[in-house]
């Protein structure tokens, strides 16, 4: 029997042009909007124009607590009725935890997981408009927001459907000036939350058609995007792959590569889709290793073949395991080593990552002896 639940922004708006709507958007939801913006914010000089030159607060990192702290104590002082996000998806991330607790003025600790007290969010939340400006991590479909915690030295998420933005603006224009190297992670990252999804014990026929169109959509426009960043036609498909692995990884869930990567992200100075890309070969390769010798008769192992196919046209394994290897190579992603993992946190981060959140949608539970493979293999 099928049974699932599903949850999705407001309104998704999506194509090249788009974003010229952004303040008639806006404008629909509130009259004091407060915008997000990264390390960049001339990069996004039009559209905050746009708005009439709205308060504004940088996000130069991946979010901490900290900075969700000060950007809500802005938002407030500004007297916002409606947050932006405009940015990749540490911002996005960011003005979606600024709007779920900027109406109550919340602290974040109360209600992020694993580290904090886990509460409900509020619920009362600010509108949320969420533009990204790259193809990743999809965080314009889901309702949850990660937070680093420096002292805690991981990352956690806020989680609730209060966090789903009221409007998800997907323009493929806005990320024709990403940089090859972002292009690279990010999209790695849009690669691997569209596998994991597909491969997860959550799957479901909704999340399996994103998933599906999301890999394809990789296959041909990922290597083009990075090679020439002004292809609008692989731009979009990128900006589709990202927006639909947001919908799948909201709904069925991650795995292993998503277990580690949040707390490596906490624990070394590295970019996320980096940090899973290195990690998805091995990934890949134990858990296939594990279903076949445990589990023989799961799903996933199909499934895992069929994404080979819609990645290279080719079914199989070795067809997705040669496409995730030779995209590794050619945007020379970094080994975990490189990136600044060192022999002595393996056994923290693999502790850590049986903890995560992502685990649960791992085809199969992992051993301990499994877990120190795979980074032992990515260092």
């Amino acid at each position: 029997m099928v049974s699932f639940t599903f949850a999705a922004p407001g309104q998704v708006v999506f194509g090249a042009g788009r974003a010229a709507e952004l303040p008639r958007l806006v404008g629909g939801l509130g009259a004091s909007p407060f915008v997000l913006t990264g390390s960049a914010p001339e990069r996004s000089r039009a559209l905050l124009e746009s708005l009439g030159s709205p308060a504004f607060h940088r996000t130069p990192h991946e979010p901490t607590l900290q900075d969700v702290r000060d950007a809500v104590a802005a938002a407030r002082d500004h007297g916002a009725d409606v947050v932006v996000g405009i940015g990749g998806g540490s911002v996005i991330d960011a003005a979606k935890a600024v709007a779920a607790l900027a109406a109550t003025g919340a602290d974040p600790l109360d209600h992020i997981e694993v580290i904090g007290r886990g509460q409900r969010l509020p619920a009362a939340s600010l509108p949320c408009v969420a533009v990204p400006t790259t193809a990743g991590t999809g965080a314009e479909m889901t309702a949850n927001a990660v937070l680093a915690s420096p002292e805690h030295g991981v990352k956690a998420s806020l989680r609730d459907t209060a966090m789903l933005p009221r409007v998800a603006l997907v323009d493929p224009l806005l990320t024709v000036d990403c940089p090859p190297a972002v292009t690279a992670a990010s999209g790695m990252d849009a690669v691997t939350q569209c596998l994991e999804p597909f491969v997860s014990l959550h799957a479901n026929p909704l999340t399996d058609g994103f998933c599906r169109e999301g890999l394809r959509r990789a296959g041909t426009a990922l290597r083009r995007a990075f090679a020439d960043g002004s292809d609008l036609e692989a731009r979009t498909g990128m900006a589709l792959c990202a927006a639909l692995s947001g919908l799948a990884l909201a709904n069925a869930k991650l795995g292993a590569v998503h277990g580690f990567a949040g707390p490596l992200g906490g624990m070394i100075d590295a970019p996320h889709g980096a940090i899973c890309a290195a990690l998805l070969p091995a990934v890949c390769r134990v858990n296939v290793r594990a279903l076949r010798e445990r589990d023989p008769s799961n799903p996933a192992l199909t499934r895992y073949e069929v994404a080979g196919e819609l990645l290279t046209g080719v079914f199989g394994l070795h067809p997705l395991l040669g496409w995730v290897e030779d995209a590794v190579a050619e945007f020379r992603i970094p080994s975990l080593r490189d990136l600044g993992l060192t022999d002595a946190l393996i056994d923290e981060a693999c502790a850590k990552a049986r903890a995560a959140s992502s685990m649960a949608g791992n085809p199969i539970r992992l051993t301990d002896d499994e877990l120190r493979e795979i980074l032992i293999t990515a260092l």
